[in-house]
């Protein structure tokens, strides 16, 4: 099975999730893998409550990239793979997993997929959301206190402590890796039709080649 590979990256809360969506609904029909890297937290079990919300949750070592590689590794083989489950509430891992089935298509999605290298080796295509600062702060707002039992004071202090200074330290300059940069904000038609377009290539290349 040919596979090719879409990896979604940007800020928080840039609207990754929302372009994604829109991929999906191009290829309707098409058997379609979602890794999204939000699942791929390192498992703080180990770690008292109060000390798992105080890790930065922004950097690269927040997440269990290995993992996170060697299933997408599987993926493009054509096997399954169980990816973890998250909760943000718990600041950790919950118990089981999620089957994820092989597919035609992967889509890999979450802040800093361009960022880590041995992630960003295994992308075929690299597409970079753009959004400005403060609406992605005030879409984060909402998000966290409406879904993630967060206070506003607390997403305030995330946001000042880590989530902005690694935005410009890790997100912004892996936009250089993008092979397309997509804005959130307005109508992006066009660039979503781009990035399909690739997709059907990469996809047809590799039919021709086997």
């Amino acid at each position: 099975m040919s596979v090719v590979v879409i990896g979604i990256a940007g800020g928080s809360a840039s609207g990754k999730t929302t372009v994604a969506k829109k991929i999906l609904q191009a290829h309707y029909g098409q058997p379609i893998a979602l890794l999204d890297q939000d699942a791929y937290y390192q498992d703080l079990s180990h770690l008292p409550l109060a000390e798992r919300k105080r890790v930065n949750f922004d950097h690269p070592d927040a997440f269990d990239n290995q993992l996170m590689v060697e299933h997408l590794q599987a993926l493009k083989r054509g096997e399954a793979v169980d990816k973890p489950i998250y909760s943000f509430q718990e600041y950790t891992r919950k118990r089981g997993s999620v089957r994820v089935e092989p597919a035609s298509i992967v889509i890999v999605e979450g802040i800093l997929v361009l960022a880590i290298r041995e992630l960003r080796e295994q992308i075929d295509v690299k597409i970079f959301v753009e959004a400005d600062d403060d609406i992605r702060f005030i879409r984060r707002l909402t998000r966290d206190v409406n879904d993630r039992d967060r206070t506003i004071e607390q997403v305030v202090d995330q946001y000042l402590a880590t989530v902005r200074p690694m935005h410009e330290s890790f997100v912004v300059p892996s936009k250089r890796h993008a092979d397309v940069i997509i804005p959130s904000a307005g109508p992006n038609d066009v660039a979503i039709d781009m990035v399909v377009n690739a997709i059907r290539q990469h996809l047809f290349q590799d039919s021709t080649v086997d």
